[in-house]
């Protein structure tokens, strides 16, 4: 196709029920090319460990890289699915799969930021703010995530915090940051990272982010720092005056995981649609807790054993993610209705690459 990227040997990729069609070269994933492309697949990770980008191919052949059984086992390999993220053509393929947003793409961007603040919120998350060049727009959807580029070729990625308006005072990307000691980038953020360094970025990634048509009621469920694109749809939600019934589920070990609480509930009275529910599994005596109690997960299905006419955003440790999807579908809720993206580690993903949080 002449208005696409040159590709040299490749193979046409065509999706259906769209009918968009874009070429993968030689050696190329299916999900590499069709960003290259302008093409808005559904993707999270990258990196074959959270199944975002799972489809059914309809004819041709492929072969897999190195993924997790989970994201793909080898009985839904062997009944025709895909991961487009870690499969490379080895023919002309037809995919079934959605295109995740009408407006298309945002261009991918390689940028400096600097460093503005460094904010500790818990003993383990730090809040960094990165300032962007003035003579560059970023645009992203609120929720999707950007990837920082560091030495070696090694790419560690987070979710930005805050909805794209807020850009407009000047206050940068917003970034929640959990330490995880040994990781080769949050050991940097922790140690010695200061004000006014410079970091490389790419963005943004990821098919997370607020779907608006409708007026389903809508979930809303973290775990940890899961809650930063949960914030920026928070936001997002807010900039529209959206009417739509809202409910935060935000789950923790102990309250100090809970580490801007105060920002939520010093959201809600300017947000009368928006309802909070803080969930810790593990409080200790000393904690004082006296809200809800349990998995962050399970705490929505007491509340709405019914999820059919529901909507879910869900972010945070891939057993939260795992377990929220398979339960809620078991509670009714649209497969369609469900949009995810599982934070996982070094030590989530092996032996696969990393993404998110190390």
């Amino acid at each position: 196709m002449s208005s696409l990227p040159h590709a040299p040997s490749g193979f046409q990729i065509t999706l259906q029920p769209s009918g968009r069609a874009f070429e993968a070269a030689a050696g190329e994933t299916i999900l590499a090319a069709g960003i290259r492309s302008g093409i808005n697949l559904p993707y999270g990770c990258k990196d074959g460990a959270c199944g975002s980008c799972k489809c059914k191919k309809l004819s041709g052949s492929v072969s897999h890289g190195a993924h997790q059984d989970k994201a793909l086992s080898s009985d839904e390999e062997a009944q025709g699915f895909v991961l487009t993220c870690c499969a490379t053509a080895n023919s002309a393929v037809v995919l079934e799969s959605r295109l995740v947003t009408p407006e298309g793409a945002f261009p991918i961007k390689k940028m400096p930021t600097r460093v503005s603040l460094i904010e500790k919120k818990s003993p383990d998350v730090m809040r960094l703010l990165l300032q962007l060049p003035a003579s560059e727009a970023f645009q992203y959807h609120a929720g999707q995530y950007i990837e920082f580029m560091l030495q070696g070729g090694l790419r560690r990625s987070y979710s930005m915090a805050n909805a794209p308006h807020t850009l407009a005072a000047g206050t940068g990307l917003e970034l929640h940051i959990r330490h995880m000691p040994g990781g080769k980038f949050t050991d940097l953020v922790f140690g010695s990272m200061k004000l006014r360094d410079i970091l490389r970025i790419e963005g943004p990634y990821g098919s997370f982010y607020l779907r608006e048509a409708g007026d389903k009621p809508i979930i809303l469920l973290a775990s940890g720092t899961g809650f930063a694109p949960i914030k920026a749809l928070i936001e997002q939600l807010e900039l529209a005056g959206s009417s739509r019934s809202a409910t935060l589920y935000w789950g923790g070990r102990r309250p100090l995981d809970l580490y801007m609480d105060d920002w939520v509930r010093a959201k809600l009275p300017d947000m009368p649609t928006l309802r909070y529910v803080p969930v810790v599994s593990d409080a200790l005596p000393e904690d004082g807790w006296h809200g809800r109690t349990g998995f962050v997960h399970q705490a929505v299905l007491q509340d709405f054993p019914d999820l059919s006419g529901h909507q879910v955003y869900a972010c945070g440790a891939p057993i939260v993610v795992d377990s929220a999807r398979r339960d809620y579908l078991s509670a009714g809720l649209p497969e369609d209705e469900f949009f995810a993206d599982a934070f996982t580690s070094e030590a989530d993903k092996a032996p696969v690459s990393s993404r998110f949080h190390l």
